[in-house]
């Protein structure tokens, strides 16, 4: 028998950014300023639920000149479903921080 987890708060944020539309191809960039993630959060969760087949990943086709292409993501059918079947209260993502920290 499966055991099934329940996505993290970080996790199911994700999936329910990209369930907004789910037809749109979305990028890392701004995705983590939606949901609040930096980088070394969000590419490790968009890699799982790519792996486990909730995210279909694409390349850019045609970036603007002189800027390499971007990695896509958009949800997969199975993702849809997952994402709808969040619990609706789930413990919201803070925001990152975009001041700079003092310096002590």
């Amino acid at each position: 028998m499966q055991r099934v987890r329940r996505p993290s708060p970080q996790t199911a944020a994700v999936l329910r950014a990209l369930a907004t539309d789910p037809t749109q191809w979305r990028y890392g960039y701004e995705l983590g300023q939606e949901v609040g993630l930096k980088a070394g959060s969000l590419y490790p969760i968009l890699i799982r639920l790519s792996d486990r087949g909730l995210l279909e990943a694409s390349w850019e086709t045609d970036p603007p000149h002189g800027r390499p292409p971007r990695h896509l993501y958009r949800l997969t059918g199975a993702g849809v479903t997952a994402a709808a079947d969040l619990e609706p209260l789930a413990a919201p993502v803070r925001p990152a921080r975009t001041e700079p920290r003092a310096a002590w």
